[in-house]
């Protein structure tokens, strides 16, 4: 069990007390569970993000106890950011490449954020006893705490990363009574399995998606399907289509490992599961998918993208997903942040998230502010 990096002052018995812990073994998985009971990315999903060996991160767990009770937490992580990161492909991101060639170090901070790079959204739990006024209270409190976590690691950079907007409406304001300036982060996309059959919901599109879903749809004979639970011999193929999808992605942020993916499966057993894409012997494509007894969230997708395409391999994952949730009574499919135009058409919805930065130095923070536009993720097409 790892021992607290910091620790506030000794309080009275009862008062609130923050720390904040080197792994998030050290809270113990019902502690931590307890203040996000509605989440599928759980105890075992950050653990086995902790355990994956991701260059570049360091996971730290912010806790408040009342009364040894653990009444609020949320996991962070510090990183040297790349301010670049959600540029566009263009004349300004091809600049800022050219300039970092000569100077390594430009646009990039050392960062301590709030949430984790490879969950949908940005966690902060409270346990389901506590008033809205307490919880305000207490966020203050771990903010604040938060301030001389990021001083002692020496980060100038402090962030939340995807508030989704009921967070952001309920505690928006004690943000930027902080200092904190907002910028548009990437939607999530969800679908609500209120339908019966596949057919019912195919009836809800419109009649030229419906059209065009089916014609994609008779490709789907020449694709055989295995729901897994491990990857065994295939997790190297399984990279390989990774690293191909990664590659063909504008935001690059983490680069996950072997260990990761193998890790969500072996930790969240009977939560998770892999769909894998064959043709003939080959596998083509790869779908992580985790969930609860509610919803099932859409991992990742990783495809080869020359042969995979035409066998519509990414309409195919969807229709397996929605088939998954109905056999499974599940009531939401939440599809991530990325392809909006094609979740939309196919009925999705989409919840806004926020990005929240502050820099401890008052003038750059000025300086951020100002420019901060040119750094908000596209969400084009949402």
């Amino acid at each position: 069990m790892s021992q607290p990096l910091l620790k506030m002052a000794p309080q009275p018995i009862g008062d609130p007390v923050a720390e904040v812990h080197f792994s998030i073994r050290a809270i113990g998985r019902d502690a931590w569970n307890a203040c996000f009971p509605n989440e599928v990315e759980d105890y075992d999903c950050l653990l086995a993000i902790e355990e994956a060996g991701l260059e570049g991160f360091e996971w730290r767990y912010i806790t408040i106890t009342e009364g040894g009770r653990v009444s609020a937490a949320m996991p962070a992580f510090l990183c040297l950011y790349a301010l670049d990161t959600t540029l566009d492909e263009g004349f300004l991101r091809r600049s800022v490449r050219r300039l970092q060639r000569r100077f390594p170090g430009f646009l990039k901070l050392r960062l301590a954020c709030v949430g984790s790079p490879c969950t949908e959204t940005g966690a902060i739990g409270f346990h389901p006893e506590l008033s809205g006024e307490h919880r305000r209270r207490l966020l203050t409190e771990m903010l604040s705490f938060f301030d001389q976590v990021a001083a002692t690691e020496r980060c100038g950079l402090i962030g939340l990363k995807d508030i989704p907007e009921q967070v952001s409406a309920e505690f928006g304001d004690l943000l930027a009574a902080r200092g904190y300036a907002a910028i548009g982060g990437l939607p999530t996309a969800w679908l609500d399995i209120d339908f019966k059959t596949i057919d019912e919901y195919l009836c809800r599109l419109s009649s030229g998606t419906r059209k065009d879903m089916r014609r994609k749809m008779k490709a789907a004979g020449q694709v055989r399907v295995e729901i897994r639970t491990d990857f065994g011999e295939f997790l190297p193929e399984v990279m390989a289509l990774y690293r191909d999808t990664r590659n063909r992605s504008e935001l690059q942020f983490e680069e996950l490992t072997s260990a990761y993916f193998q890790g969500v499966l072996d930790r969240m057993s009977g939560r998770s599961f892999c769909a894998f894409y064959f043709v003939g012997s080959k596998l083509l494509a790869a779908n992580l998918i985790l969930h609860d007894e509610r919803v099932a969230i859409d991992k990742f997708f990783c495809m080869d993208g020359d042969k995979g395409r035409p066998y519509n391999l990414y309409f195919l994952s969807w229709f397996t997903n929605l088939r998954y949730c109905l056999d499974n009574g599940l009531s939401r499919y939440q599809s991530g942040q990325a392809n909006y135009e094609n979740k939309l058409r196919l009925g999705s919805k989409l919840t806004a998230n926020a990005m929240y930065f502050r820099h401890r130095n008052p003038l750059l923070q000025g300086l951020l502010r100002l420019v901060s536009p040119l750094f908000a993720a596209d969400e084009a097409g949402a």
